[in-house]
């Protein structure tokens, strides 16, 4: 019985001995790294959960108030049942409003906090390159909070077209006209083509710069990412009497909606497959992607010769 005790532990071991520890893809390596960031950051989903929880407590005090004498109104007027459609619009904004507040913040946080609590120190210990680590950071930005921001807006028109419809059938008028005035899936893809044009890749040099500003200075990300603005727009103005700086400034936070060049993007003009034509083609959103490539590598090289301070 001993001899084939023995037998059993050595060809145990030797089992044992011939399993590996389990290569780890890159793949794998990003997706832990953004949920670490995740995790540090509830606020990417909670933020914008929070408005639309309250902008729907809101819609919802003014629909049993307001909404069977404005649907009776829009019955006799087309215009003002466009004006009933305009509230999904504006909690749409709302929405994406929240999370774009929630992207300057990440940015300007992202990689300061790790020197700030000298967190730095453990992950530089940890087999992440820095590469890795700044693009599972970008990827916030880029990536999970548009995509949160999409998913938000859909569910919080979802429940205010299932809020509204209640409502309407308990006060005996037909939810019908409402439905029909909003086309779901035409607005749905128009939101998505908005979000990825305009928030995604328009945005991309702010969001690159913010995180720039973060990596960059010690103390006080917020002040070093927008003084420098103003003193080249003050510069411009003393030396040259021209604002062009602060035209451009203006034209990169209002989305470029002043520029025919990106009408195509957000849906307006009568020639919306012309007008995205020249929003693709637009230098200025080349240049601007070139820019944050450019940014997010100094960020890389940053991280990789400072310490924590």
């Amino acid at each position: 019985m001993s001899s084939l005790g023995n037998v059993a532990e050595e060809s145990g071991a030797g089992s044992m001995a011939g399993v590996g520890p389990r290569a780890v893809t890159t793949w794998q390596t990003f997706y832990w790294c953004v949920r670490r960031e995740l995790w540090e950051y509830p606020s990417v989903y909670v933020a914008p959960l929070a408005v639309a929880g309250v902008y729907l407590f809101a819609f919802l005090i003014r629909s049993v108030v307001r909404l069977p004498s404005d649907m009776r109104a829009a019955l006799v007027d087309a215009a003002k049942m466009k004006h009933l459609a305009g509230s999904y619009e504006f909690a749409a904004a709302v929405c994406l409003l929240a999370a774009m507040v929630v992207q300057i913040y990440y940015c300007l946080d992202s990689m300061q906090s790790e020197r700030r609590d000298r967190s730095i120190l453990f992950w530089k210990s940890m087999p992440v390159s820095d590469l890795m680590t700044v693009a599972s950071k970008a990827a916030i930005p880029f990536a999970i909070l548009p995509a949160v921001g999409f998913a938000i807006v859909l569910m919080t028109g979802f429940v205010m077209l299932v809020v509204s419809s209640l409502i309407l059938a308990v006060n005996g008028l037909s939810p019908v006209p409402l439905w029909t005035q909003l086309s779901l899936v035409k607005d749905t893809v128009g939101l998505l083509y908005h979000i990825l044009t305009v928030h995604i890749l328009w945005y991309a040099p702010l969001y690159a710069w913010l995180m720039f500003a973060s990596a960059w200075s010690k103390r006080a990300s917020l002040l070093w990412a927008v003084l420098p603005w103003f003193a080249v727009g003050i510069f411009e103005k003393i030396v040259f009497n021209t604002a062009y700086f602060a035209h451009w400034i203006q034209m990169r936070f209002a989305g470029g909606m002043n520029d025919p060049a990106s009408k195509g993007a957000m849906g307006l003009g009568t020639e919306a497959y012309e007008a995205a034509w020249q929003f693709w083609t637009s230098p200025g959103l080349w240049l601007g992607l070139l820019v944050a490539a450019g940014l997010l590598a100094a960020i890389v090289r940053i991280r990789r010769y400072r310490e924590a301070s």
